[in-house]
């Protein structure tokens, strides 16, 4: 049995004393959640906060992106090496907003991710394909590249740290949400993809994820697919009640 995740992304949402009362709100709400790996990714500047008021808790902290360098002359990023020695245990990689508004490519997302295997970190990984694409039949073809391209060169002892979030970019912060038929299609698809691959053994082991307008109203029947091993949330888990209904699920 795969245990499911489910993460949090704030994106760039949340102040100081926000992100606190936040943490404050949903760490006794999730206290004895056991069956279910929960990660909360903040703004760089909220992470050394979150990971302080997350010590001790069922409750791990992402950064919501890290460079391909340790260190270096990169204003603006942030290392891997540096967000592992404040305790972060997860990265976000990949991520749409990423690819549409920065210039990240599936080269660039694999150097990312490599380092942020090398530096101990375990790695949420994105793909997902745009509303065109899907209308034009070429979902299976993007994430397809997306995974071949983006796991290049990873070592296979090092999968057991990657999870992939299919997002269909047609479904992030619009409302509109795949139906759980489409999804699971698309993780099965993906599963397959992964056994081909690497080995039946690893597929089948392997969390994906489901992001894309998940809410606690459809989070139940999109979890209970059998590709399907939690999701990553965006909107929905700005609220701590909202974020901790569709933890339960």
């Amino acid at each position: 049995m795969r245990k499911l995740l489910i993460a949090a992304n704030f994106k760039m949402y949340k102040t100081i004393s926000e992100a606190k009362e936040y943490m404050n709100r949903f760490l006794p709400l999730v206290k004895n959640v056991s069956d279910v790996d929960i990660v909360l990714a903040g703004q760089a500047i909220l992470l050394p906060l979150m990971v302080e008021l997350a010590d001790g808790s069922n409750v791990e902290i992402s950064a919501q992106n890290i460079h391909w360098e340790d260190e270096g002359a990169y204003t603006g990023e942030l290392s891997s090496k540096t967000a592992k020695s404040f305790g972060l245990t997860y990265t976000i990689l990949g991520h749409s907003e990423r690819r549409e508004y920065f210039g990240e490519t599936d080269e660039t997302v694999n150097k990312r991710l490599k380092n942020a295997l090398k530096n101990g970190l375990k790695t949420i990984f994105c793909i997902g394909e745009t509303l065109s694409e899907r209308e034009s039949g070429k979902t299976f073809e993007k994430v397809e590249k997306q995974v071949k391209e983006g796991f290049k060169d990873i070592a296979v002892e090092d999968l057991k740290n990657i999870s992939i979030a299919y997002e269909p970019i047609w479904a992030i912060g619009t409302g509109v949400t795949a139906t759980p038929e489409q999804a699971q299609e698309v993780h099965e698809y993906i599963r397959k993809l992964l056994s081909t691959i690497y080995s039946k053994e690893i597929a089948d082991s392997f969390r994906i994820l489901y992001g894309g307008s998940v809410k606690p109203e459809n989070a139940k029947e999109l979890m209970e697919k059998a590709d399907i091993d939690g999701a990553l949330v965006g909107g929905a888990s700005l609220d701590p009640e909202k974020f901790h209904k569709i933890v339960l699920h």
